[in-house]
């Protein structure tokens, strides 16, 4: 099978096997998802710098096994960046941080398709800087899911609060609050789970926060448990492992009407981002403290 070396920021990587095809449908490569993730890096790094990695990888294609790998291999280049991280039974794990775009094309060759970061950075690891609602749909209503959406964003509003929103490439949507990183772990969670709860409760026949499958029936699940400690959130504009290589994509709130969760792909990312920019580019300068939200959300739970 072939080898491709690709050049990108200073580094070259070899992709073994590059035209091993890892999305039999669609007939994309190895090599592919490395050219992806090599042109798209620049704009995917500034949502992995500084943050612990996972690597999704499928090394038999997406019909394949499911490899989630924490640990970075041992015989990753010294130029990739490591972070320990201590676990909470003990140990450590250590991880590789994704700084600039030649890691992102070494993790392809390694057959990962989908980077995953968690939402707190390497020098202040117990203080979040996003918080995450993954907004995940029992059935196939989309508008449905797209009013959670609204819904969500609405009720940040009230408190004052930024809100960003993604498609997963899966079948949900993620909406982010950028924070400032006053309030640690534990507290993020606390804040969200409240959040989560009035929504739940404004919207009883459409969301839940009901975690047992069962017990959910069609409602969208506002899943608010990925902001703690040693968590992960798929990385903005990572590929899926879903038939036609769907791209977890940021949108312009006015996008939400037209958009379908795996509504973008590898093919369209590149052009889209030379055409219209990325919609989250303004995502660092919009961060809060959770101080005043925490006051208008008490005050909206009593009232």
């Amino acid at each position: 099978m072939s080898e491709r070396t690709l050049r990108t920021a200073g580094h070259s990587v070899a992709v073994s096997k590059a035209d091993k095809v890892l999305f039999p449908e669609d007939g994309f490569t190895k090599g592919d998802i490395a050219e992806y993730y090599r042109e798209v890096g620049h704009t995917i790094v500034r949502y992995t710098r500084e943050r612990p990695l996972a690597a999704e990888r499928y090394p038999d294609g997406i019909t394949g096994q499911r490899i989630f790998q924490k640990n970075v291999s041992e015989h990753a280049p010294d130029w990739i960046r490591r972070f320990s991280t201590p676990k909470k039974e003990g140990g450590v794990t250590v991880h590789a941080v994704c700084d600039e775009p030649a890691t992102l094309v070494y993790l392809s060759d390694q057959a990962c398709l989908t980077p995953h970061v968690w939402p707190s950075r390497v020098d202040a690891l117990d203080f979040p800087d996003r918080l995450i609602f993954d907004l995940d749909p029992e059935g196939n209503d989309l508008e449905t899911l797209r009013d959670a959406a609204r819904s969500t964003r609405d009720l940040l509003d009230e408190l004052s609060l930024p809100s960003f929103v993604m498609t997963t490439g899966s079948r949900g949507f993620h909406v982010l609050v950028p924070l400032r990183r006053h309030e640690n772990f534990d507290e993020v969670r606390d804040f969200a789970g409240q959040v989560a709860a009035v929504l739940a409760e404004r919207e009883p026949e459409t969301l839940t926060v009901q975690q047992r499958k069962e017990e959910r029936g069609n409602r969208v699940f506002v899943d608010y448990l990925r902001n703690a400690y040693g968590q992960t959130a798929v990385a903005p504009y990572a590929v899926r492992a879903r038939p036609g290589a769907p791209v977890a994509t940021p949108l312009g709130w006015d996008e939400l009407p037209e958009v379908t969760p795996w509504e973008f792909t590898v093919r369209d990312i590149p052009a889209r981002l030379r055409e219209h920019g990325d919609p989250w580019s303004e995502l660092g300068n919009r961060a809060h403290s959770l101080k005043r939200a925490r006051n208008l959300l008490e005050h909206l739970r009593s009232a």
